[in-house]
C-alpha cells in the first residue's frame, strides 16, 4: 500500500473524444459551452417528420411551415422534467389560419394545420402563410396542476421571430433559435421526396444574474424624446450569437452531417460537451375509447346529426385514423 504525497493535485477532467461522425435522426441533443456558458438542444428530425407531414399531404409552403412548428415544439418540449405535455399553438389571418403541435413527454409528437388552398401562392415564406394572429405555448403538468401559457403576438413576422419574442418577455433568458425544414430526394422505395427538419436553441446562462440581463422593453407609445435603454451585451453572449448565425439551413438538415459534428465545427475552439440524445417519435394519443367519450360528451341531437348512411363516423385531424360506430355504439337513441 502507497499513500499519496500531500502536495499531489488530482484533475477530474470529463472525457474527451471525437464527435461522432454517424447522424442519429429524430432526436433532441442537449449540449452546453461551459467556456461561453451557453446551453443548447439541437434536434434532428427525419421519419419522425415525414410520417407526421405526409399523413395529410400537405401542399409543400404549408407542410414547410408546419415542420418548423414541430422542430421548434421539440426544442421547447424536451426541457420537460416532468411527464405533462407542450403544445404549441397558432391562430391567425394569414393562408395557415390555425397549427398545433403536441408534444408529450418524453417523447411523442404530432401535430395539423388549416388552411384555406385559394390563398396559397408559390414561393411565400412563413411569415406570409403565418398573416397576423397570435402563438400560444401551453405546459400541461396534468390533471391536478394549473396549466402555464405564454402568448406571443405574430406580426408579420416567422416562428424564429416569435420564440425570440417569447423568451424575452416571458423568461427573460438571451436566447436564438434556428429553424430549418426541407425536401429531400431518395431513389429508393420507388423514389419520393421526404421531409427532414432540424433546429438548434441556444440560452445564455451565467452563474451571475446580472451577466444575462437584456435591453429593457421598447417603451412603446411613450411621450417623444424618452431615452431608450441600452446596454453592452456580455462579450460571452455576443460570440454565442456570432457563432449560431453562422449555421446554415442545409447543415440544420443534412442527413450525411451527424449533430456532433455540427456542433464541434460550431465551438471546437471553445470545447462543446454534449449529453445523452432523447429519442422522438411520431405517435397519436387518439383511441377508440377516446373518441367514444368525445361523442358522449355531445348533446343526444348533435349526436343524431352525426349519423350518415347509417353510421358515425370521427376522423382524427392528428393522424387521419378514422373510426366508425354503429348509431348505438354512439349513443343516439
Amino acid at each position: 500500500m502507497s499513500s499519496q504525497s500531500p502536495d499531489t493535485k488530482i484533475i477530474l477532467k470529463s472525457p474527451v473524444r471525437a464527435p461522432s461522425a454517424v447522424p442519429v435522426d429524430d432526436a433532441v441533443l442537449p449540449f452546453e459551452v461551459d467556456a461561453l456558458d451557453l446551453r443548447g438542444r439541437l434536434t434532428r428530425l427525419g421519419p419522425t417528420l415525414d410520417d407526421i407531414l405526409t399523413k395529410h399531404d400537405y401542399p409543400a409552403p404549408v407542410g414547410k411551415l408546419l415542420g418548423e412548428a414541430i422542430v421548434l415544439t421539440t426544442l421547447l418540449g424536451s426541457s420537460l422534467k416532468f411527464d405533462g405535455r407542450f403544445i404549441l399553438q397558432t391562430q391567425t389571418d394569414g393562408p395557415v389560419s390555425f397549427l398545433i403541435v403536441d408534444f408529450q413527454a418524453p417523447d411523442r409528437l404530432r401535430a395539423y394545420a388549416r388552411y384555406d388552398a385559394n390563398r396559397l401562392k408559390g414561393g411565400q415564406k412563413s411569415a406570409i402563410l403565418l398573416g397576423r394572429g397570435h402563438l400560444a405555448m401551453t405546459i400541461d403538468q396534468g390533471a391536478d396542476m394549473s396549466r402555464y401559457q405564454g402568448l406571443v403576438a405574430l406580426d408579420g413576422g416567422g416562428l424564429e421571430e416569435a420564440a425570440h419574442e417569447y423568451f424575452l418577455r416571458s423568461e427573460q433568458i438571451p436566447t436564438r433559435v434556428r429553424l430549418a425544414v426541407g425536401e429531400e430526394w431518395r431513389g429508393g422505395d420507388g423514389g419520393r421526396h421526404r421531409w427532414r427538419g432540424g433546429g438548434m436553441l441556444l440560452q445564455f446562462l451565467p452563474k451571475a444574474p446580472e451577466r444575462a440581463r437584456q435591453a429593457d422593453l421598447h417603451p412603446g407609445d411613450a411621450p417623444e424624446g424618452t431615452i431608450v435603454h441600452a446596454f453592452a451585451e456580455d462579450d460571452a453572449w455576443v460570440e454565442g450569437q456570432s457563432l449560431i448565425s453562422t449555421v446554415e439551413d442545409v447543415e440544420l438538415i443534412d442527413p450525411d452531417l451527424s449533430g456532433e459534428r455540427l456542433l464541434y465545427r460550431l465551438f471546437h475552439e471553445r470545447g462543446v460537451r454534449v449529453f445523452k440524445p432523447l429519442a422522438l417519435q411520431a405517435q397519436c394519443s387518439c383511441s377508440r375509447e377516446a373518441v367514444s367519450s368525445m361523442l358522449a360528451s355531445f348533446t343526444p341531437r348533435d349526436r343524431a346529426d352525426m349519423v350518415k348512411d347509417g353510421k358515425v363516423v370521427v376522423t382524427c385531424e392528428f393522424c387521419s385514423s378514422v373510426y366508425q360506430f354503429t348509431p348505438e355504439e354512439a349513443g343516439v337513441e
